[in-house]
């Protein structure tokens, strides 16, 4: 592998390329007219702009994406995350036009993107789910009644095709249920162009615990241990944790040794993420992410190991350069996601920052594309960084994160820093007893 086409933007962009040149790679950055200024732009060995502002006209406009590659010559495509990153045709698209895809196959992909298939293929696999419908919801009422009462209320209607917090419904009765399987098959459809639903048991104060897996072309799988990402806002994780509080080695080694033997049933090659339900000691399985994820810095903080960089040698057909038994857990680390936000309502805060200073220390990363100077465009996310701090302990970790808070200093835009600190100051997310609905409550969001 030559040459790396990035098809992403901001910090996931930049930490790709920083990889790419570790290891003698060129890189291509692609951008939107809207991101001319990027810092990945602007280093990367080519630039190729690929549309206007808007996401469908340029990151997610595949034709552009594939030409783009062709006029540089690269070998292959890393799409990041979001976008793309788990769309199976663009995975198809990608590996039919002669580039290696930097990810899983786009058969494991589809399979793994649709909740009710993925749903079977776990319990195929041994891995432990949610009681459920363990497959799409028919039509008739009294059926899916009876399913109800079987499962036992509270019950959640999601939709297979799903994501981001949206098509879902929690129903707590008879009189709720009928109405609330229609409302979400009709949203699924206009939303995702696919209204298959499917119902779960709704559990009400569970953890958010996902377990990292990598996995190469040559039948070996590894995990990398799990993390907490319960503070959540509308089901948008906030701030992450690894290694995930209360969780046992044993409950660890059973879960974790379960994933691995699911790669292997699904052939699954790359960095991947099986995302769980944590309550009263027990998994259960949600969905699988088949990219790299947002807080994958704090896994490779207290692992040791560049994930993506190892994506990187997977597509390249190298061998794992880990076995399960090299993997060794060191300290505590966490993620605080940095936003372009109002603190207090939550809205976008995009424009000029006039002044940025970056924290820094034994144990203190940051990631992030920003800069004095620079523009944040209000076409995108609002994630505008992520810090990360490492510590021997979860105690020392959190006090070097609210140190590394206090250190960080944006003018010009408002950004949800006063909010993570707040977080970090939180009694009972000290105590690791926080569930996902814990930060909502906080706030006061119903």
């Amino acid at each position: 592998m030559k040459q790396v086409l990035i098809a992403n933007r901001g910090e996931i962009a930049l930490r790709i390329m920083r990889c790419c040149r570790d290891m003698g790679i060129g890189t291509v950055a692609v951008y939107s007219t809207a991101d001319r200024e990027l810092k990945h732009v602007r280093l990367a060995d080519e630039a190729v702009c690929i549309g206007p502002p808007s996401s469908t006209d340029s990151y997610l406009n595949i034709p552009a994406l594939i030409s783009a590659a062709e006029i540089t010559d690269a070998d292959a495509i890393h799409p990041g995350y979001g976008f793309l990153s788990e769309n199976a045709d663009f995975a198809e698209r990608v590996e039919s036009s002669g580039f290696t895809f930097i990810g899983p196959s786009p058969g494991v992909i589809r399979l793994m993107g649709d909740k009710v298939s993925a749903i079977k293929e776990m319990i195929s696999a041994g891995v432990p789910c949610v009681p459920g419908s363990d497959g799409p919801l028919g039509n008739d009422e009294k059926t899916n009644l009876a399913l109800a009462n079987k499962i036992g209320y509270p019950i959640i209607i999601k939709a297979a095709g799903g994501g981001g917090g949206r098509g879902m419904r929690v129903v707590r009765s008879d009189d709720e249920l009928i109405d609330s399987i229609v409302l979400t098959k009709t949203e699924a459809g206009n939303v995702f162009n696919n209204d298959i639903v499917y119902m779960e048991k709704f559990l009400e104060t569970p953890r958010h615990v996902e377990f990292q897996v990598l996995a190469d072309t040559h039948g070996n799988a590894i995990h990398l241990g799990e993390r907490d990402c319960s503070m959540q806002r509308r089901h948008q994780k906030v701030v992450e944790e690894a290694p995930a509080p209360g969780i046992t080695e044993e409950q660890r080694a059973a879960i974790g040794e379960r994933c691995v033997a699911a790669c292997k049933r699904l052939g699954y090659r790359g960095a991947g993420t099986f995302e769980f339900l944590f309550e009263n000691g027990e998994f259960y399985f949600i969905e699988m992410n088949t990219r790299v994820q947002v807080e994958h810095p704090v896994t490779e903080m207290i692992t040791g190991v560049d994930i993506v960089k190892e994506q990187l040698r997977i597509a390249m057909g190298d061998p794992l350069t880990y076995k399960q038994e090299n993997i060794k857990l060191n300290g505590h680390a966490f993620e605080c996601r940095i936003n372009a936000e109002d603190p207090e309502t939550f809205m976008p805060s995009p424009g000029l920052i006039e002044q940025f200073h970056s924290p820094g220390g034994l144990g203190v990363r940051v990631d992030t594309h920003i800069y004095n100077g620079y523009k944040v465009p209000p076409n995108y996310d609002s994630m505008i960084g992520k810090l990360i701090a490492h510590g021997n302990s979860r105690e020392s970790a959190m006090a070097r994160m609210r140190g590394a808070l206090s250190e960080v200093f944006i003018t010009g835009i408002k950004t949800n820093i006063p909010l993570l600190s707040s977080i970090m100051q939180d009694e009972n997310f000290a105590e690791g007893c926080t569930d996902i609905h814990y930060l909502e409550k906080k706030l006061g969001i119903s």
